[in-house]
């Protein structure tokens, strides 16, 4: 494996610097195994896209980690139902499983899963199928569902056992009752259920469109619950199941430690969202309130130092407070990410935006930039060219220049005077945080 993770590294890094990809492979190598990821595959994606989703995981166990797969096998049971012409019926989103119906359930699940085992394995990818065994249920309502389960306990002993020797166990949402009996069970149930009994560090949730989408179809990069469930909730785009998806999301999130994050994206954009600070898709997490001060007599200024130095690596210089006049300060909660906005000729600058080193990854800071870009419609801020999150200025600015050790970007300038001013400044500006020491010679 010491081998391979440099090569992987290598091959990773169109996506995002070498450096913020090994920093994700060092945090969740030392994540327990089998807490580092549940993955839920929808049956459109084993159905469309099982090529891209084989490569993806094979990529995990190349780098040492192994994920727990869970699917469904929605479309594939809707085809075959409609080729026995056995009618389907659904009650409040829910597939009404009678026995005659329940032996189809059971076969197309099944096959659905060796088809991926069997998919992984052509791969020389360790793959374990898992069928049954899992989910212990009862019966949620004979007369309304027919035989529909609702998860009571999840049974671990068989994928530990196969994380254990690097196998990844790929498990379809069947379940039993105490009493032998088979059930349906809904498949975002089945994964909400083994997310709170696993409690991994990521849950990723894998669909065709890659994200969740807005109202104008667009996908929605990243959601803090704390800042922004209750405005989604009130939009009227989101609706019907869409909206039954985010509740569900909410109430999973805020039953797991605020660490944990769940990620919605397509299986060929999974490594992207893993191993870089931009991800792909929707990355949803609970969240830290944001406040926003203008002043720094309202920031406790040891944490916010120690903030700095966790981020960059280095402590703010001695005078930073005294010549620096805030414009606006946003701080998160616990002061694990901040922005720092000052004015100069005019034009607002950021000269801070930092995030705690054990917080990078979890959207800490993509949240903090939403709630400041909505309030600061024009920008400009400078960074070091070899600086990781660069990928993510460029991604967020209307422009960028190269002068000397710095890129100058900006958003929402109206014209070249502006852009010039900005550079001027940029080029000019005394440095805030302690320089490291020259190498001798």
């Amino acid at each position: 494996m010491n081998d391979v993770r440099p090569t992987i590294v290598r091959l990773l890094s169109n996506l995002g610097s070498a450096r913020e990809i090994q920093l994700y492979l060092d945090r969740f190598s030392q994540v327990d195994a089998v807490r580092f990821a549940v993955v839920k595959v929808g049956g459109a994606v084993l159905r469309d896209q099982l090529g891209p989703l084989v490569s993806s995981l094979a990529f995990l166990q190349q780098v040492g980690l192994t994920p727990i797969v869970l699917h469904g096998a929605g479309p594939q049971l809707d085809e075959e139902m409609a080729a026995a012409g056995i009618h389907k019926e659904t009650v409040d989103g829910l597939r009404v499983t009678t026995p005659e119906s329940l032996a189809l359930v059971r076969r197309v699940l099944q096959l659905q899963n060796l088809r991926l085992v069997e998919a992984l394995q052509a791969e020389t990818i360790r793959a374990t199928s898992i069928p049954t065994g899992v989910f212990e249920c009862e019966i949620l309502d004979r007369e309304i569902y027919g035989l529909v389960g609702k998860v009571v306990r999840v049974h671990t002993s068989g994928m530990r056992a196969a994380i254990d020797v690097g196998s990844i166990p790929v498990i379809a949402s069947l379940g039993e009752t105490a009493e032998g009996q088979i059930v349906n069970v809904n498949a975002d149930w089945a994964a909400n259920e083994l997310v709170k009994r696993i409690q991994p560090y990521k849950i990723i949730f894998l669909t065709g469109t890659g994200g969740l989408l807005d109202g104008k179809g667009r996908i929605i990069d990243s959601i803090s619950l704390v800042t922004d469930y209750e405005r989604l909730m009130a939009e009227p785009w989101l609706h019907s199941g869409m909206r039954l998806k985010m509740e569900q999301i909410h109430d999973l999130l805020m039953e797991l430690p605020p660490a944990s994050s769940l990620s919605i994206t397509s299986p060929d954009e999974m490594a992207k969202e893993l191993f870089t600070h931009r991800g792909s898709g929707t990355l949803v997490r609970r969240g830290e309130r944001i406040r926003s001060v203008g002043s720094w007599d309202d920031v406790d200024l040891g944490r916010f130092s120690a903030l700095v130095a966790s981020s960059f690596g280095r402590p703010l210089v001695d005078d930073y407070f005294q010549r620096t006049t805030p414009l606006r300060i946003y701080l998160s909660e616990h002061y694990r990410a901040a922005v720092v906005l000052t004015e100069v000729g005019g034009l607002v600058y950021m000269d801070k935006f930092v995030v705690a080193e054990e917080a990078k990854g979890e959207g800490l800071g993509r949240a903090m930039w939403k709630v400041m870009r909505a309030e600061t419609p024009q920008l400009f801020w400078r960074s070091r060219r070899d600086n990781a999150v660069n990928e993510f200025y460029f991604a967020h600015a209307h422009g960028a220049v190269k002068t000397g050790p710095w890129s100058v970007f900006w958003y929402g300038f109206s014209g070249w005077d502006d852009v010039q001013a900005a550079v001027a400044h940029a080029e000019t500006r005394r440095v805030s945080l302690v320089e490291t020491a020259a190498p001798a010679v």
